[in-house]
């Protein structure tokens, strides 16, 4: 047994790695199929735009399908539907900026105006006419807004548990905002990644946003939380990434959203406190070529990446609509 496989063997014996195992071995560009963290970091690249060098994983070829992940994790949120959809699309997920490991200057607006003209930017730096969006959480604002602003760029869309009209940012989120006015949400960051036991508590992301909290693994902690405090530069950043959410962007765009005609399909958590089943009803009710709404029993804000499975067969279905 070699160290890579030792390692990988004690970390299932932790649980670590015990959360949806996709497929092993390698694809045929020799990219290990099996995306770990490890083997995500590997496959980490970078596009320069005008806003920064933007950070991101893809796998598979085809249409492109665009991933937006939620806060404050990155692209790695979405390893394992890219594991299963990489036979169907060419799957992207950047990581948002001052959010993963995209890396943008001091100045930059991080509004989700901001974010979703930089993902415009890093499509045409790929060449990538149209794409197939999927979203998360604050990503499903990012979303929604790319929906209204460039609906040409958007053949289809699955949004799961996310901001919408006027629950954006839910009311829940208030103090969390405030703290990163004050300058100090990096310090519950910084809390998570010291405290494994705070983390996936209750008050912690891994208690409030997952069915299961050992699915919040150490791996998906390290991955997605460490760049975030590697600096001051980047505790700044993470800070304006959530106050720019106030004021609520989304308001304004329900005309542009109501002659949306990209089939939208949502997939939405039952037990989601921060984003309740009226909304992707509202959502169902206000596009004009939505898929419907399909309910996940017990489902929390991250459940996409707890049942792959279940997110890649919607994603499936509706892509051969």
């Amino acid at each position: 047994m070699d160290r890579r496989q030792f390692v990988q063997s004690s970390l299932l014996a932790a649980g670590i790695l015990a959360f949806s195992p996709g497929a092993s071995g390698r694809n045929k560009k020799g990219l290990p199929t099996r995306l770990d963290a490890a083997a995500y970091h590997a496959s980490r690249r970078y596009v320069s735009t005008r806003f920064g060098r933007i950070a991101f994983v893809e796998r598979g070829r085809g249409p492109a399908a665009l991933f937006i992940h939620g806060f404050p994790l990155s692209g790695f949120q979405w390893r394992g539907a890219l594991e299963r959809l990489a036979s169907q699309r060419r799957c992207l997920a950047p990581d948002l900026m001052g959010l993963g490991y995209s890396e943008v200057g001091e100045e930059q607006d991080l509004s989700p105006h901001a974010q979703a003209d930089m993902l415009v930017a890093f499509l045409d730096r790929l060449s990538i006419p149209a794409v197939d969006l999927i979203a998360n959480d604050s990503g499903g604002t990012v979303a929604q807004l790319l929906m209204a602003q460039h609906p040409r760029r958007i053949r289809t869309v699955i949004l799961t548990d996310c901001d919408v009209h006027e629950n954006s940012p839910p009311p829940q989120m208030r103090n969390s905002i405030q703290q990163a006015r004050d300058g100090l949400y990096d310090k519950k960051i910084e809390r998570h990644l010291t405290d494994r036991s705070y983390a996936r508590s209750p008050q912690g992301i891994g208690g409030g946003a997952y069915v299961d909290p050992a699915n919040f693994s150490d791996e998906a902690i390290e991955y997605s939380f460490r760049p975030l405090i590697a600096s001051p530069l980047r505790r700044t950043q993470l800070n304006r990434y959530l106050a720019a959410f106030e004021p609520n962007p989304l308001v304004a765009i329900k005309p542009l959203l109501e002659h949306c005609n990209a089939p939208t399909r949502m997939v939405w958590g039952t037990a989601d406190p921060l984003f309740p089943l009226t909304w992707a009803k509202w959502l169902d009710r206000t596009l004009p070529k939505s898929r419907g709404v399909r309910l996940v029993d017990g489902g929390r804000l991250f459940w996409p990446e707890e049942h792959p499975d279940l997110f890649a067969a919607e994603a499936r279905t509706l892509w051969s609509t």
